[in-house]
């Protein structure tokens, strides 16, 4: 792995962020890129073919309740090289979730000190679908539209929305040189149970890591918590 000497903005709302253009095992090795991305594409489709009964299924949930509207739920966040692109997940939020949780203030409050985050009992933009969903992990199967694309991997670092990306700090370049990823090494190491700045430590060590035994295991791995059910909100 090496830096080049180019520099290279992303912008965080008003903000900007410069890095230096990091290479990463999947831009040093082509043997590596070349079989990981074609266990993308080959895993993107079975897993679509797989899944297709729960597209079905599940947007049947959508034509009733408190669930009642579009199906998917898109969001901008940031790729490879800080490249954006929309995320796709099944929607497991109101359809005016935002409205809903600024209406109470003291609740709001407390979703800005932590970390924009609310426990999913209290939080009254999930729906009932949704927070089976989260627990389940399905709401993420969409994704797989995005690894078909080519704008994400099974594996590698949770895709971020721009502002987060301050949280790196002087190592945005080294987290912004691969591909995010359905799963990765946060996603097996805790989760919505581990938060920044530790986070940080754990996307980045896949980065300094990288290598197709290590995918693998990850996948592996990946498989057994969704069944367990830990770390998922």
């Amino acid at each position: 792995m090496s830096k080049s000497n180019s520099v290279q903005k992303v912008f965080a709302s008003n903000h900007s962020v410069e890095y230096t253009s990091f290479q990463s095992l999947e831009d040093t090795s082509k043997l590596y890129a070349i079989t990981k991305r074609t266990m993308d594409i080959v895993g993107a489709i079975i897993g679509l073919i797989l899944t297709s009964p729960l597209f079905f299924i599940i947007s049947i949930f959508y034509l009733f309740g408190d669930s009642k509207g579009p199906i998917f739920f898109k969001q901008i966040r940031v790729g490879k090289n800080g490249k954006k692109f929309y995320i796709y997940k099944f929607r497991s939020m109101l359809v005016k979730a935002e409205e809903k949780l600024k209406a109470d203030k003291e609740l709001y409050q407390k979703y800005v000190e932590n970390n924009y985050k609310l426990e999913p009992h209290e939080d009254p933009r999930i729906t009932n679908l949704g927070r089976f969903l989260r627990k389940t992990s399905l709401d993420e199967i969409p994704q797989l539209i995005n690894v078909l694309k080519g704008e994400m991997s099974l594996v590698g670092p949770r895709p971020v929305v721009v502002e987060e990306l301050r949280e790196y700090g002087n190592r945005v370049d080294e987290f912004l040189s691969v591909k995010p990823g359905m799963t990765g090494y946060w996603a097996v190491s805790g989760r919505s149970d581990v938060d920044y700045p530790e986070r940080v430590n754990l996307e980045l060590y896949y980065v300094y890591n990288q290598s197709l035994l290590f995918d693998i295991k990850i996948i592996i791995k990946t498989f057994l918590i969704v069944l367990l059910k830990k770390g998922a909100y």
